[in-house]
């Protein structure tokens, strides 16, 4: 048999004259730029992106819209299984929350900022008032889902305001909920540990 060997091709030598014309060549003159091509972001665009990212609560002023007298705007929030149904007012009065005041409730300074935070946002904390009655879930729970249907109800009023809210994801339903326990496991996944001996 023949033995079959893989051998390269020996790489082919340059002539004088290859060797002539590769030095012959004149250095390329660079490019010019074109005009249209900015050379630099401008600092300031940069600046108020990342401070818009770190920040997105801003407060715009907004031009105020307004319910009749006697009249209301429905709105409902989720959150996990907590479920809030508001009643947006147009006017001063006291925020109730499953017919008690917003500060008995939510004993938590941090649930009351998280329950009226649009609010805070849109400037429209002395305009407007609600009633909300909360149900299912934790505390927690029902600040978000309380945040969720203030959000949708003042976001009905007027574009501006859908604006402002929705930059700051007030809008968006927050899905996530624990995973239900499954048959075998002590948890959702977690399995029991498994011993070898």
């Amino acid at each position: 048999m023949d033995k079959v060997t893989d051998k390269k091709p020996a790489p082919k030598k340059k002539t004088a004259t290859a060797k002539a014309s590769a030095t012959d060549k004149k250095p390329r003159a660079p490019r010019a730029k074109k005009v249209d091509e900015p050379e630099t972001v401008s600092v300031v665009e940069t600046q108020e992106e990342t401070t818009q990212a770190k920040s997105p609560a801003t407060v715009v002023e907004i031009q105020k819209p307004i319910i009749a007298d006697g009249r209301y705007v429905f709105a409902t929030g989720r959150r996990k299984s907590a479920i809030a149904n508001i009643r947006l007012f147009s006017g001063k009065g006291s925020i109730l929350v499953n017919k008690k005041p917003v500060g008995t409730y939510f004993f938590n300074r941090l649930l009351q900022e998280t329950a009226t935070r649009p609010f805070h946002v849109t400037g429209l904390a002395n305009d407007f008032y609600f009633t909300v009655s909360v149900s299912g879930g934790g505390m927690n729970a029902q600040a978000e889902a309380t945040r969720h249907a203030l959000s949708q109800a003042l976001a009905s009023l007027s574009p501006e305001i859908h604006r402002v809210l929705k930059k700051n994801g007030f809008l968006t339903r927050d899905s996530r909920e624990k995973e239900r326990k499954k048959p075998g496991l002590r948890r959702a996944r977690r399995a029991p540990q498994w011993a070898k001996r």
